[in-house]
């Protein structure tokens, strides 16, 4: 082997989360790919469609600014399968090879993603990476928050991403739940038991606001939103026994596997990624969540107002 086929030395991951200062200190690192996910939400006027709507972020990337050589990553259009019956649904193998190839990452790449909200964006692209069978991925703790607040470097402008990459999948079925297996979970199955928790914003769970025709949360849920995960000032996931403490609904008791849910599978992967972090081995995301569940009106939902 010559020294140009000699494999890329891509800093390594000791946690799904990396600080602002990690990423500093390897930041131009020849096996680090760095990208910015991040979607914009809009709200719509009253009486006209939805409550809120996505963009993409790629102007505010260009415009605003974004971490020194992060590409961007187009959740909506590039990373999702846009022809879905839902929002942000999960691209086929083809199709998610061809999004991380289209950001210069092959399988000796270290990834860090971050956003410009709280991580949730971020938690969805890292989701899918270790869903298609890559672990060499990480969040940035805070995003591109904390990295603004602690002044650190940025530029405008697109970054073009690496040529050659050429990057292989292998699925693992196991990190998804079906909206089969949710029910299977529902009627008590015992060849299907689990956690069910929703990620998203405790007025969807209780059912005193819905952006959906049918407000509730599916029987049998605990409630752990994502957004309480996070430290507020820092955007950053809370530490230790913080952590544990806002997970303790799916900590305590027996569990054997834990499926994460909210509206569209994106605030479950925040979710899941927290319990990640704090070592929780069997996790999977309803990538279908609440807009599938609740479009079924045969499926039943629980409020508690």
């Amino acid at each position: 082997m010559t020294a140009t086929d000699s494999p890329r030395l891509s800093p390594l991951l000791a946690s799904p989360l990396v600080s602002t200062q990690w990423l500093a200190d390897h930041l131009g690192s020849e096996g680090l790919v760095v990208l910015d996910a991040s979607v914009l939400s809009i709200s719509s006027p009253a009486g006209f469609g939805p409550a809120n709507s996505w963009l993409s972020g790629l102007d505010e990337y260009l415009l605003a600014g974004h971490v020194p050589g992060a590409v961007f990553a187009d959740l909506l259009e590039v990373f999702s399968d846009p022809a879905g019956s839902f929002g942000f649904a999960r691209p086929s193998v083809e199709r998610f090879e061809e999004a991380a190839t289209s950001v210069g990452v092959d399988n000796d790449t270290t990834v860090v993603v971050y956003d410009t909200a709280a991580g949730q964006w971020a938690a969805r692209v890292w989701w899918l990476f270790r869903a298609f069978g890559y672990d060499r991925v990480a969040v940035l703790d805070g995003g591109y928050a904390k990295w603004i607040a602690e002044e650190r470097p940025v530029e405008t402008g697109n970054v073009l991403p690496r040529s050659g990459a050429m990057f292989a999948a292998v699925e693992r079925p196991g990190l998804w739940a079906s909206k089969a297996d949710v029910e299977a979970i529902v009627a008590g199955s015992t060849d299907a038991p689990a956690t069910l928790v929703f990620a998203g914003p405790p007025s969807d769970f209780t059912g005193a606001t819905s952006p959906r025709a049918r407000a509730g949360h599916i029987p049998g849920s605990v409630s752990v939103p994502a957004g309480r995960l996070v430290d507020r000032s820092t955007k950053a996931f809370l530490k230790g026994d913080a952590l544990r403490e806002k997970l303790s609904p799916v900590l305590a008791g027996d569990r054997s596997r834990v499926v994460t849910y909210c509206g569209s599978g994106i605030a479950a992967a925040s979710t899941a990624l927290a319990l990640t972090v704090l070592g929780e081995g069997s996790v999977a995301v309803y990538d279908g969540s609440l807009n599938e569940w609740s479009a079924d009106p045969d499926a039943p939902l629980e409020t508690t107002v």
